[in-house]
């Protein structure tokens, strides 16, 4: 078993981390971190549990540590971090001198030599780490996974950008108030209403999926060569982000082989057969109403990204377009970082 812990453990994607982790086969929670205020505690003292699960029993005795990298248990070999932007990336950096730090956290995302993987997507951006240990002198280093709704897009993409030249993408997200953490939207801002406006999401979408669909040379990522439009907007839902999508091509294509190539989908996760990974990444639907995020958010434990109304568009030449459907705090973060650390630990560890 490898040892791991929690940064930002009292979260709600820290909980995440927890719940996942309860009873996984190759992973051990031995140390929980979070603030100040929360260190000392039994974790179940310190934390106001959110998710519809019951706090796993093996976590609620288990005492609260400061995050510092002095407080963690010695025998931790891999630390997940769930922690907010403005502290991440100093406190990941110091982590990442003696531990493995997967993280959910935005602060070290497209820095140089820091990993930003999708499993399924770019795993040979892994090549990466050993340029970030000699570049820090570090014994650990980061990986980060993108944001939520980069990752489903992203999903979904691979298969298409694998099998056909795209010339443009058009997404507009429609984004789950879990995104924003427990207390991240008033009651009186979401009930009733959408907010068209989620600060700095589209541009976290548009410069990620096309650093993730690019390519590392050995010295830097190249991007994609298409060009991608994102816009973003919160909804009272809350789990599971819906995204409209908008696809042209280069060339003229048959709509039932961007069907085939999607559901057919599978890659180095499914072949290692890592635990988390779900037998098919994108989920084909054919009903007229489907996905939905209710009925479809929890495909494969959440870690699969759901498809449907996927039909050429009969306007724009070369066009097609459908609706998507992912869990943004499963496969859009804890599960994503999850996914990356099993990759680590049987490709590199």
């Amino acid at each position: 078993m490898v040892n791991v812990g929690v940064l930002g453990a009292t979260g709600m994607v820290g909980q995440r981390f927890i719940q996942l982790l309860d009873n996984h086969p190759d992973f051990e929670i031995t140390s929980l971190a979070a603030s100040s205020r929360s260190a000392g505690k039994r974790y179940e003292d310190s934390t106001n549990w959110y998710l519809d699960d019951e706090m796993p029993k093996s976590v609620k005795d288990m005492i609260v540590v400061e995050t510092d990298p002095k407080a963690m248990d010695s025998d931790v070999d891999i630390v997940f971090s769930s922690l907010p932007s403005e502290f991440a990336e100093k406190v990941e950096r110091d982590f990442a001198k003696d531990f493995v730090v997967a993280s959910n956290a935005s602060a070290n995302r497209m820095k140089k030599n820091i990993p930003l993987v999708i499993p399924e997507v770019n795993p040979q951006f892994l090549d990466m780490i050993e340029f970030q240990q000699k570049e820090n002198n570090w014994d650990g280093f980061i990986v980060t996974n993108p944001n939520c709704s980069t990752i489903a897009l992203t999903l979904t993409l691979k298969p298409i950008i694998d099998n056909f030249n795209i010339k443009s993408v058009r997404v507009s997200t429609m984004q789950a108030v879990s995104g924003a953490g427990y207390n991240g939207v008033p009651s009186m801002a979401i009930v009733d209403n959408i907010l068209p406006y989620i600060g700095e999401e589209e541009e976290k979408m548009e410069s990620e999926t096309l650093h993730l669909l690019g390519s590392f040379d050995g010295n830097e990522v190249i991007n994609a060569d298409f060009k991608l439009s994102a816009s973003c907007h919160r909804v009272p839902v809350i789990d599971g982000h819906t995204e409209s999508v908008f696809i042209e091509l280069d060339d003229e294509f048959e709509i039932d082989d961007v069907k085939d190539n999607m559901a057919n989908f599978k890659a180095l996760p499914q072949e290692l057969n890592l635990f988390s990974a779900p037998e098919n990444p994108v989920i084909v639907k054919d009903e007229m109403d489907r996905p939905q995020p209710r009925m479809d958010r929890n495909a494969s434990n959440g870690m699969s990204v759901s498809v449907g109304r996927l039909r050429k568009d009969q306007y724009f030449d070369n066009s097609f377009k459908y609706v998507l459907v992912g869990h943004n705090t499963i496969r859009g973060a804890a599960g994503a970082s999850l996914l990356n650390a099993e990759l680590i630990n049987d490709i590199i560890l």
